[in-house]
């Protein structure tokens, strides 16, 4: 999917949602166009739209695929806000990228449809894919002698995985633990709001 200019776009939407825009150098130059400020949305359509927006992107996800996620967790019984975070990081390039396999998520998804990722063994080249409490996931065995995995031992002892998920090192398995719990704090997007927007 592409989603253009990313300074831009973080700028214009208040939030670092990309993992370019969370560096040092984004700050100094938000420092320098202090005074400017970013969007600000006017009205309650204008800030569902905005929350809508950083969230589909944040998951680099194209309006089709992600407004197909919401009906489907509306259609759902129960926290539908809930339900729409699980789908969302469920997601096998979401997985991948919270694991600290990829240090983001379309390097992820290029790492998945290259086919470098099993789920309890078998080889998934879907991004899409939607895992489940239980699956494992692994580097595949033949991958792991490749040139752009030379470092990932030394890398994953940095990475914080999220308690959902967990990792281990001597098997290069990671395993689902459980369903990823939603906190609006936790997120620089409201998926309440996005539901909100959905529903007009």
């Amino acid at each position: 999917m592409i989603i253009g200019p990313k300074y831009k776009i973080a700028r214009r939407l208040g939030a670092n949602i990309f993992e370019k825009t969370q560096t040092a150098k984004f700050a100094l130059r938000q420092e320098r166009k202090a005074g400017k400020g970013p969007y600000r949305p006017k009205g309650q359509f204008a800030t569902q739209m905005l929350e809508k927006q950083k969230a589909r992107l944040s998951y680099g996800m194209g309006e089709r695929q992600f407004k197909k996620y919401v009906k489907e967790s509306v259609a759902k019984k129960g926290n539908t806000t809930q339900a729409l975070f699980v789908r969302l990081e469920s997601r096998l390039d979401n997985v991948v990228y919270r694991l600290g396999f990829a240090s983001t998520r379309l390097a992820a998804r290029q790492m998945i449809s290259h086919g470098h990722i099993t789920v309890d063994g078998k080889k998934v080249t879907i991004a899409s894919f939607s895992t489940k409490a239980g699956e494992k996931i692994s580097l595949r065995a033949s991958s792991q002698k490749k040139t752009i995995f030379a470092n990932f031992d030394e890398k994953m002892k940095t990475v914080k995985v999220p308690t959902w998920l967990s990792y281990d090192a001597d098997k290069k398995t990671a395993t689902v633990e459980s369903e990823p719990k939603y906190s609006p704090t936790e997120h620089l997007f409201n998926l309440g709001s996005v539901i909100e927007f959905y529903s007009r």
